[in-house]
C-alpha cells in the first residue's frame, strides 16, 4: 500500500503549491510543542555563529555550539535558507519529534523560523557524535572500550525499538549511521537529525518514494526499488554495528585490500571463520565470544530480504540474552558490487532484484537525495 501523507499530516499536493507556502508555514506555523527562539536569541548564544563554535556539519547546515541566557548548553543546527529540501526537512523535524521523548533520542528544545532563517535547537551532548569518537581526530584521545562500543550498540537499538513498535505512527529514521547517532558525557547514544524521517500508521506495509539516505547503510529493496519499511533501518543498524566493532568506515570501499565495502569484507571473513579479523586494533581487550555474536546480530539485520530481518526488539533481546543464534536461518547478507545490482549469493529472494536502472558500485555513487557521508 502507497501512502501519500507527509510526516506532518498535509498530502503531496499542498507540498507542490510553491515556494512561497514553504516561507508562509516557517512564518506562521505554531510549535507550541517546544520554545520558539529569536534569531537575535541565537546569534547571541552562538557568539553571532562564530566558526570556532562550529561542532559539526550536516546534508542541509551547520551545527553549532550555543550557550543560552540561562546558562544552558545547546546544539544550534542552522539549516541552508537556499534549499527549498531543507525547508521541508525542517518541518518534519519539528513535527516528527517535537514531542518525542526517551533516553536514547536526541530532545529537541526549540526552533527559529523567523523570516527566511531556518534554526533548530538541540540538547547538547559532550562527547559529540559516535562517527567522530570512531574515526575523527577525537578518536585518538576517545578510548571506546568494548563496554562502552556494546552499551552504544544496545541504546542505539532501544531507540529504534522505541520509534519502531513504541511510538504511535511508528517512525522509520531513514538515515541511521555514525554521524547521526551523538554521545552524551556518559557515552549514552542518542539518535539524531530526523530531517529524512517518515511516518508510518499501523494500516502501511510499505510507502514508495524517493530514495533518500547515506551510500553504504541503504537497505537494497529501498536502493533498487524505492520501497520503504522499517526493515531499512534494521538494515542500516547492522551495518553501524560493523563499524563500531571494527572503527572502519562502510562507506569507504579498501578493506581486505580490495574494492569491498565494509558489509562484503565482513561476510568473507565470516564465511572463512576469521571473524575476528575485523575486530578494531584500538580494542585490546574484548569478550571474543561476546563481539561475534554482535556480528553475527548484524548480519542477520543486514539480510538481502527485507522479511528476514529481525524486527528491532527481537534485536535488543539477540544482544542482550545469553541464547545460541541459529545460524542455519543465516543467508547471505545483501550489498552491492562493481557491476551494479544487488549482489546476494543466495539469489532466493524475490525482493531483491539486479534489473533495476539504479546502479551503486563499492565507491559511494550519486542516487537521487542520497547525502555523502
Amino acid at each position: 500500500m502507497d501512502c501519500s501523507c507527509t510526516c506532518f499530516g498535509g498530502s503531496v499536493a499542498r507540498r507542490k503549491r510553491g515556494d512561497t507556502r514553504d516561507h508562509q508555514d516557517l512564518q506562521e506555523q505554531p510549535f507550541r510543542s517546544i520554545k520558539n527562539f529569536s534569531y537575535n536569541e541565537l546569534i547571541a548564544a552562538t557568539d553571532d555563529f562564530l566558526p570556532r563554535n562550529k561542532i559539526g556539519r550536516g546534508g542541509f547546515g551547520i551545527v553549532y555550539k550555543g550557550v543560552l541566557k540561562d546558562g544552558t548548553e545547546v546544539a544550534v543546527k542552522t539549516l541552508s535558507a537556499e534549499s527549498k529540501q531543507g525547508a521541508r526537512e525542517f518541518l518534519t523535524e519539528i513535527n516528527t519529534i517535537s514531542n518525542v521523548r526517551h533516553p536514547n533520542l536526541v530532545e529537541l528544545i526549540g526552533c527559529c523560523g523567523q523570516g527566511s532563517h531556518r534554526v533548530l535547537v538541540y540538547e547538547f551532548l559532550e562527547n559529540n557524535s559516535l562517527d567522530q569518537a570512531l574515526l575523527g581526530s577525537k578518536s585518538r584521545t576517545v578510548k571506546l572500550d568494548w563496554e562502552k562500543r556494546s552499551a552504544i550498540c544496545l541504546g542505539t537499538a532501544r531507540g529504534l525499538t522505541y520509534l519502531h513498535e513504541e511510538l504511535v505512527p511508528h517512525i522509520v529514521h531513514r538515515d541511521i549511521k555514525a554521524s547521526n547517532i551523538l554521545l552524551d558525557k556518559d557515552f549514552t547514544p542518542k539518535i539524531g537529525d530526523f530531517g529524512l524521517a517518515k511516518l508510518f500508521p499501523d494500516n502501511i506495509t510499505h510507502i514508495s518514494t524517493k530514495i533518500a539516505g547515506t551510500t553504504g547503510y541503504l537497505a537494497p529493496e529501498y536502493a533498487l526499488g524505492g520501497q520503504l519499511t522499517i526493515k531499512a533501518d534494521v538494515y542500516s543498524f547492522g551495518v553501524l554495528v560493523l563499524e563500531v566493532i571494527s572503527g572502519r568506515s562502510s562507506s569507504k570501499a579498501n578493506w581486505g585490500g580490495m574494492q569491498k565495502f565494509l558489509l562484503e569484507w565482513a561476510w568473507e571473513l565470516y564465511k572463512e571463520g576469521t571473524l575476528l579479523e575485523l575486530v578494531d586494533p584500538e580494542l585490546k581487550e574484548f569478550p571474543e565470544e561476546q563481539i561475534i555474536k554482535y556480528m553475527k546480530v548484524a548480519f542477520f539485520c543486514t539480510q538481502a530480504a527485507a522479511s528476514r530481518r529481525p524486527m528491532m526488539s527481537q534485536v535488543v533481546q539477540m544482544l542482550l540474552r545469553d541464547i545460541r543464534l541459529n545460524e542455519k536461518e543465516l543467508m547471505a547478507p545483501g550489498f552491492f558490487q562493481d557491476s551494479g545490482g544487488l549482489n546476494d549469493s543466495n539469489k532466493k529472494s524475490s525482493e531483491c532484484s539486479s534489473t533495476s536502472t539504479y546502479q551503486m558500485s563499492s565507491v559511494p555513487s550519486t542516487i537521487t537525495n542520497v547525502t555523502p557521508r
